[in-house]
């Protein structure tokens, strides 16, 4: 018999998580698995039950929430060998649509049944864990103002976009890749272990989990009647053709700002220093996947 902690986060995204503990008792094999049940109540929570997961040597952890608690419990199991399983109830899913897991609950704790465990990166931001991506400038500005705002959901997401985009300024930084500096003014840097945000967003869309890099994509200032084809290269996996834009991969990179400011973890917004590290870490996590391979190209 297998030990497993669900960690149930009620409150992510924009599901009902009121069958979230009857859909477990109902899929997963319980002549394999026995399943423990977590609820988050605080920040912290998550990570916390998947480090316990890890003291009393369980198999696995399931992460019932939207990317922040699945961010939260990963950053408890990084460099262990108990397995994250996803099970998406957030409004942008990035981890699980990039490993193809199934964004309906029930199907995808089927998942854990089929029990295929496979080890990934994962990446740091100044020694702070992150899955998918992270970023700085307007992409963290629109993170910081969309939770701020009392609704979920992709709708509220573009509705913040939009209204930070006219208001939002430019910075300059220095970026140092493996000893290479260079100074460039940059409308967002945001950084792919995965290749998307969420919902389909593909920021970076060559990464991937497995090559021991991350990547970084440099949005330059552009204009206001380029907003539209920008949205569209998003969506349709061509941001890399933009020619506003430079994707760089490396294993670490260094970025200094002129003042300090909010970034985003996986879409949750924090506040760091001027100087920030990027850094992956190779095959340092193990997840449940439905065997499918990445969602890049």
């Amino acid at each position: 018999m297998k030990d497993l902690i669900a960690i149930i986060n009620p409150k992510s995204g924009t599901n009902n998580h009121s069958c979230a503990t009857a859909l477990i008792d109902k899929v997963v094999d319980k002549s394999r698995f026995n399943v423990a049940l977590r609820y988050v109540e605080n920040p912290g929570d998550a990570k916390r039950f998947a480090q316990e997961a890890v003291t009393h040597g369980c198999y696995g952890v399931i992460a019932v929430g939207g990317d922040g608690t699945v961010n939260g419990a990963a950053s408890g199991l990084v460099n262990s060998d108990v397995a994250l399983a996803v099970v998406p109830c957030g409004s942008g899913n990035g981890l699980a649509r990039h490993l193809h897991i199934p964004l309906k609950m029930e199907n995808a704790l089927k998942v854990v049944n089929q029990d295929l465990v496979d080890s990934f990166d994962y990446c740091t931001l100044n020694d702070v864990p992150f899955m998918c991506t992270c970023g700085m400038g307007f992409d963290a500005q629109v993170a910081y103002d969309f939770q701020l705002d009392g609704k979920r959901g992709f709708p509220t997401y573009v509705k913040t976009a939009l209204e930070d985009y006219l208001k939002f300024k430019p910075q300059e930084y220095k970026i140092d890749i493996d000893g290479r500096s260079f100074t460039e003014k940059a409308f967002v840097i945001a950084f792919g272990n995965a290749a998307q945000y969420g919902n389909n967003g593909f920021i970076a869309p060559h990464a991937s989990m497995q090559d021991g890099k991350v990547d970084m994509t440099v949005i330059s200032p552009f204009h206001v009647l380029e907003v539209p084809i920008m949205g569209l290269s998003l969506f349709f996996k061509k941001i890399d053709l933009n020619h506003c834009v430079n994707i760089y991969r490396a294993t670490t990179f260094r970025i200094h700002r002129f003042e300090p400011g909010p970034m985003h973890i996986d879409g949750d917004p924090v506040d760091m220093p001027c100087d920030v590290e990027v850094k992956c870490h190779p095959r340092g996590i193990k997840i449940f996947t439905p065997g499918l391979g990445e969602n890049n190209l």
